[in-house]
């Protein structure tokens, strides 16, 4: 048994040395199992992907775009906000006005918010007493970070949302109005 495997060792041996002095032409192609996605499977991939896209595209579009009662409540917030920033940074009292019959809501800092259309001021409270009918009223923001105490109550359609300032520390908070 021995020399028929040395036999075939040998042969082997004198194939390769046939192999590696014959031109590059001659040579057998070197086979290589190679693992990659084909074209077919990349393109269903990303088909994949811009279905999920396009199912999602929407409601992100909805998520970022501020319109309505959104845009109302985050603009009044970011202006009491900016108000409340301003009396302390200025060491100075800064107030905010709300005039209800022009839906809108100016400062002392020059900023000025109008409602969009269908967004009204349905109820303005500042420290406990009722400013809804009344043509203009004003908030104050203190210099150690205090104000006057606001409730606001905005409407459009079936959506409520009512905005309150707390008196001790100035921050807005918006939550839906429960009926």
């Amino acid at each position: 048994m021995k020399p028929t495997s040395d036999k075939w060792q040998v042969m082997s041996d004198e194939k390769d040395a046939v192999r590696r002095n014959a031109p590059l032409c001659h040579q057998p192609p070197v086979t290589r199992h190679r693992s990659a996605f084909t074209l077919i499977e990349v393109m269903i991939v990303v088909a994949i992907i811009g279905l999920l896209a396009a199912m999602g595209l929407p409601s992100m579009l909805r998520m970022v775009q501020k319109d309505g009662m959104r845009k109302a409540v985050s603009d009044v917030s970011e202006l009491l906000g900016d108000v409340r920033a301003a009396a302390i940074l200025k060491n100075d009292t800064a107030y905010v006005t709300f005039r209800p019959a022009d839906n809108q809501i100016g400062s002392s800092i020059g900023k000025t918010v109008t409602l969009p259309v269908g967004v009204a001021m349905e109820g303005i409270g500042i420290n406990l007493m009722d400013f809804s009918e009344v043509e203009e009223s004003r908030v104050r923001f203190f210099p150690n970070g205090t104000c006057d105490e606001l409730t606001l109550v905005l409407h459009s359609g079936d959506d409520w949302r009512n905005i309150t300032l707390e008196f001790s520390t100035a921050l807005a908070n918006a939550e839906p109005l429960k009926k």
